[in-house]
This record gives C-alpha cells, structure tokens and sequence, in this order.
C-alpha cells in the first residue's frame, strides 16, 4: 500500500505592479473591473450614500437655522458655513473607503483576489474611484440644498473649476488615506474611526466660525491645519471674500494626494503579499 503525499496549497499574493503582462492595456482592465466591482457594491449599499448625503445636510440646516443667526462672520452666515459644509461632506464622504478596504481585507475577498491575474494596485484604484464619483453626487446635492436653504454663490465659470479640481484633489488625497487606513485595520469597525476623525476635525478649522473668534490657545491649530486653508479658498471662490492661502491650499491638497497614495499602495502590498 503506498500514500502519496499531499502538497499543501498556497494562494499566490496579489500581482505587483512590476510584473506587467500585456503592459498598460491590462492595467486599465483590471482597473475597470475592480471600479466595476466597487460601484455595483455602492448601488447596494445605499445607507452609505443615503447617510454621506443626509447627515451634511442635516449640519447645514442645524448651523443655518438654529445657530445661525447667533454667529457673526460680517456676511450671510449660510454663504459663510456652505463651504465648510461641503469639505464636511467631502471628507466624511471619502472616509468611507476605509471601510470598504477593510471590509474586503477581513472578509475572505482578497484570497480570493490572489487566485487571478490582477494587480494588487487595481483592487484600491476601484474603491477609490468609486468613492469619488459617490463623493461627486453627494456634493451636487448638497450645493443644490444649500442654494434652496438661500445659499448665493457668484462665482464665474472659471471659479467653478478652480473649485471643482480642488475639491477633486482634496477628495482624492483623503480617499487614499482613508484607504491607507482600511489597508491597516484588523475590522471594519476600526476603521469606521476614520469617519468621526474626518466629522470632528472641521469643527477644529474656519468651517464654522472665524479663527480669530476662538481662544488664544486653539487659533494657531485652527489657522494652521490642512483644512483651513482649503475652506478659505473654497469660500473665496465661491462667494468672492479675498484669497490669502490658495498656494497652502493647493500645496497641502496635493501633498495629502502624494504621501497618502504612496503609502496606502505599500501598505496594501505588504499585508496581501503574507
């Protein structure tokens, strides 16, 4: 009677960027596959989106309605706070990617992954694109509500895709560090905290009320964030006040972009590669 010894089976690691079979035309498919993937996943996953959409415009109507006529900025206070609101809503929008990310790295997903021929780069790519397309909608939504609740904007045409590519930019730097921090998180619960550090950091910023209105001890946080400069040239080009900080906005924006990709890649390749 003789046995055979069995070989144990191993699922192969995701592959890397530097092993390229049919160059760049595979890249884009397996980027287009796995933006396919994340986008059916948003259509069923609806509270995501229903909840990145409603709870800013539950904060703007609170700010606007409640709070609003006690705040003082020298303007209409719905011109003053929109702009913040939309970073809040951009910001919370894209935190979501971290769980995204987590949820495929703990649920058996990336196993399975490792049995294709994919780049292990195009499995972030398809969450990150779709987060923003999500971010996309959930922002014209909330620009048409604040323009309803009596928001005035007098931007020119060229103001509008000043605004528009950088808040394109500012989603995607923090897109990718809320993928960073899905890559890291051993559940999706902990990397729902991605979220309310993005919900609660604004309130740290000029989102809501002037800088100089805060005490002494918290105004050079506050003036010297990342955020603070982004809402100030968001506020600029949309309602006209002066813009002082667009080069720090424009610099931390893609600085954020930079770093935050970079890491979230090496992070990703370093835990599916085990």
């Amino acid at each position: 009677m003789t046995t055979t010894a069995s070989t144990p089976t191993t699922v192969p690691p995701l592959r890397p960027a530097s092993v390229r079979h049919g160059g760049v035309t595979n890249a884009i498919s397996d980027a287009m596959t796995l933006i396919g993937r994340s986008i059916r996943l948003t259509r069923r996953n609806a509270d995501t989106m229903v909840m990145s959409v409603v709870l800013p415009l539950l904060m703007m109507a609170m700010f606007v309605f409640v709070f609003g006529g006690a705040i003082s900025t020298g303007t209409e206070y719905i011109n003053y706070v929109v702009p913040g609101i939309i970073i809040l809503c951009t910001g919370y929008g894209a935190s979501s990617t971290a769980m995204s990310v987590a949820d495929d790295m703990t649920s058996g997903m990336i196993d399975r992954l490792r049995s294709l021929p994919i780049r292990s780069s195009a499995v972030l790519v398809g969450h990150v694109t779709a987060s923003v397309a999500r971010n996309a909608v959930a922002t014209a939504i909330v620009v048409l509500a604040a323009v309803g609740m009596g928001f005035r904007p007098n931007a020119t045409f060229g103001e509008w895709l000043l605004f528009g590519g950088l808040v394109l930019l500012y989603v995607l730097g923090l897109t990718w560090l809320a993928a960073a921090f899905g890559a890291v998180s051993k559940s999706v619960e902990s990397a729902g905290l991605f979220g309310f550090v993005m919900l609660f950091v604004p309130y740290l910023s000029s989102a809501f009320v002037p800088t100089d209105t805060m005490p002494a001890f918290l105004r050079p946080l506050s003036e010297h964030q990342p955020i603070t400069p982004v809402i100030e040239t968001v506020r600029g080009l949309l309602t006209g006040t002066p813009i002082d900080r667009g080069g720090a906005a424009l610099a931390w924006t893609v600085g954020v972009l930079v770093v935050a990709f970079v890491v979230a890649v090496r992070l990703y390749r370093s835990r599916t590669s085990r």
